[in-house]
């Protein structure tokens, strides 16, 4: 049996799927006991039922770039793994950069023809270590952090927005760690397909925020990264179709 066809196993699907069965049930569970609080505080029930279907409406749509993800990983790491790191907390670019380390630091690249089950295992083990401690901490930090802000928000503080500026000072980071090594590899000329497809996806990307706020259409707000990742896709393959590096 080849890697790809282990990586891809009846009993990699039942333990992934025992464990995603887990996690439905215990979303199930919270929305039932949320509605019955909203009930219990007097919430009118048309307004809890536009809650469910808008709530559910606009999980949906964000979800499509979760599945691109899965596809994208599922070539290298199998449809199991990539399925379960996708559907807890994992994200694409996380899961992909931490994985191609992980292999790199075994001497191999995210190739379905040198990976072998062991390393396999490791890149699992990497990446769940990795980010398993947001929802550790949580357990032991999260109401204390809730209170402070609760007192930050009810004084009036400045400080309410350092939130916002964290997560944007993080997302600036991590986009100039890839865009830099796609540049360098572009620069040695080594590679330019990533700096490219890179390209392709923040254009596309830019003039879909554009055009929802110029014309207000949160609808299509929920499909831009889908859609801005769908057009670097379709860009790498037609580069790569083109015999480009």
């Amino acid at each position: 049996m080849s890697y790809i066809e282990r990586a891809n196993s009846l009993p990699l699907y039942l333990v992934v799927g025992i464990i995603l069965l887990f996690i439905i049930f215990i979303c199930i569970v919270f929305m039932v006991k949320s509605y019955r609080a909203g009930k219990k505080i007097g919430m009118d029930e048309a307004v809890l039922k536009k809650a469910v279907t808008s709530s559910a409406a606009f999980t949906f749509l964000p979800s499509i770039s979760i599945l691109l993800g899965v596809i994208a990983l599922s070539g290298s790491l199998g449809v199991p793994v990539s399925w379960l790191r996708l559907s807890v907390i994992g994200n694409l670019q996380y899961e992909a950069t931490v994985a191609e380390m992980a292999a790199e630091n075994m001497g191999v690249s995210l190739d379905s023809s040198v990976l072998t089950m062991d390393n396999l295992v490791t890149i699992l083990a990497v990446m769940t270590f990795g980010i398993i401690w947001g929802g550790v901490l949580s357990i032991f930090t999260l109401k204390k952090y809730s209170s402070k802000l609760k007192l930050v928000k009810k004084s009036g503080s400045s400080s309410a927005g350092f939130a916002s500026i964290a997560m944007s000072a993080m997302m600036i980071g991590l986009c100039s760690t890839f865009i830099g090594s796609y540049m360098s590899q572009a620069i040695r000329m080594t590679a330019f397909i990533p700096f490219l497809t890179a390209l392709v996806s923040a254009l596309v990307m830019a003039v879909l925020d554009w055009v929802c706020r110029k014309y207000k259409l949160q609808v299509l707000d929920s499909f831009s990264l889908a859609l801005a990742m769908l057009a670097g896709m379709a860009g790498s393959v037609f580069m790569n179709m083109g015999g480009l590096v």
